[in-house]
């Protein structure tokens, strides 16, 4: 292992594996696990756990809450340098030819300064506001200046699209790329984008840490990820947030002056978000589960075909997926091809890369893909709209997939519901109170 290794990163090796680092320098000693009372605390995710659920066969400790980063035990030692911001210097860095609107150059500029004066930030803008290339600038000012950078979000598909814009925006600067599903070998980079659970693995890496998709499951309301953003920050350094639809708890921290807050009711296209049709359909589920398609749903999914439109069907349970596939099968047969995916799919990323290769003209999805992608000329359709499980937020997500890009400003969002229920009519109002605020600020 080399020293670069080590760099802001918290890296377990077991205890009878010390020799390997004979030739690191300036190496900090962690022990991986505290053995305490009545619980063990966990020094990677700082987590502590009842001895009783962390007990192993061999009378060692295990924490089972950053299981899913690899097992770690009180037979392990946690190793870290101290980042040294050990980068190639890049006074221009930045190899986007694009422009930005108006409204989008105020919100940049603000991020700019908040990164050079090391402050919170949060980034409200609405779903295909450009947020990526807002950040652009004050992403170039930081690389300018030596900094460490990470582009975190909860959800590996926003990973995945913010990856290959980024590395087409900043040629020259070494990005890495981190999240579960990734096989590549970690290598020291001045831009990281993971996922937010990839973040326990660092400690004061970064100058400037964003989070996107903020108020996003598994990130919103989770102590130990919010613990890992503030253990990966250096002790001076600048947090920007970024969502469309901010928690309570968010807005409550900009009425307390703990941060400051950025607005963007419009989209970069300059056009309005598409507004939900809302159709009430109380037998939709029992025409599927008689492996028939309801006649209206049908009819829309014909025009979509006909007129050649990717689109996503939403739906609130797994076990729903296999259900509602079959029919969809049956009722495209030899016009398209499409398929399902969920959060947990081992083929969850290369499903997606077919349909953007247009393989599949529809995925089949739960919530895991109401965020963080972009199909140019997308519409989408929302079955059980009025389940408890799509909240009001989360169906803003859904319809902002719809319209996103400046060719296709347009397409249609459909909410099939078996009752008018609060959830969806409160998704339509911000959805048209967004667009009325977009229209003030166009005059």
């Amino acid at each position: 292992m080399k020293d670069e290794d080590f760099f802001g990163r918290l890296v377990p090796l077991k205890k009878t594996e010390q020799f390997i680092l004979k030739d690191i320098t300036s190496v900090f000693k962690i022990e991986a696990i505290e053995v305490q009372k009545n619980k063990i605390m966990c020094n990677r995710c700082n987590q502590k756990t009842v001895k009783k659920r962390a007990i192993l066969p061999n009378q060692e400790y295990f924490c089972p809450q950053c299981i899913m980063l690899g097992r770690i035990t009180t037979q392990h030692i946690l190793y870290t340098i101290k980042e040294p911001n050990r980068f190639v210097e890049n006074l221009n860095p930045l190899t986007w030819g694009g422009e930005l609107s108006m409204s989008q150059l105020e919100c940049s500029n603000k991020i700019v300064q908040v990164q050079e004066e090391n402050q919170n930030f949060l980034l409200w803008a609405v779903t295909g506001a450009g947020k990526t290339e807002i950040l652009f600038a004050a992403l170039a000012e930081a690389f300018k200046k030596g900094k460490r950078v990470c582009i975190a979000s909860p959800r590996i598909d926003v990973c995945n699209e913010l990856y290959p814009r980024l590395n087409e925006a900043f040629k020259h600067i070494k990005i890495v790329l981190l999240h579960g599903y990734q096989t590549e070998r970690y290598e020291y980079s001045q831009l990281v984008v993971c996922t937010t659970h990839q973040l326990i693995r660092f400690k004061e890496a970064f100058d400037m840490l964003i989070i996107d998709e903020v108020d996003a499951f598994p990130f919103k309301d989770n102590s130990m990820l919010v613990g890992a953003v503030n253990a990966a920050r250096k002790t001076s350094s600048s947090l920007i947030m970024l969502t469309a639809t901010p928690t309570k708890s968010l807005l409550k921290e900009v009425k307390m002056k703990k941060m400051e807050v950025g607005y963007l009711p419009l989209r970069y296209h300059g056009k309005e978000l598409p507004v939900p049709q809302i159709i009430i359909k109380s037998n939709w589920l029992e025409k599927f589960k008689k492996g028939e398609m309801e006649k209206k749903i049908g009819k829309i999914i014909n025009k979509w075909i006909d007129e050649q439109h990717p689109f996503f069907v939403f739906v609130s349970h797994i076990k729903y997926l296999k259900i509602i596939n079959e029919v969809m099968i049956k009722f495209v047969v030899g016009r398209c091809n499409g398929t399902t995916v969920f959060s947990a799919d081992k083929r969850r990323v290369e499903k997606v890369q077919k349909m953007r290769n247009g393989e599949y003209q529809y995925l089949v999805t739960t919530t895991i893909l109401e965020r963080g992608v972009t199909f140019a000329g997308l519409n989408v359709l929302v079955l059980g709209a009025d389940d408890e499980l799509f909240t009001s937020s989360s169906l803003v997500q859904i319809a902002g997939r719809v319209g996103r890009s400046a060719q296709n400003p347009k397409g249609d969002v459909i909410f099939i519901c078996g009752k008018r229920k609060k959830n969806v009519v409160d998704a339509k109002k911000q959805i048209q109170l967004l667009n009325a605020k977009g229209r003030k600020l166009r005059i």
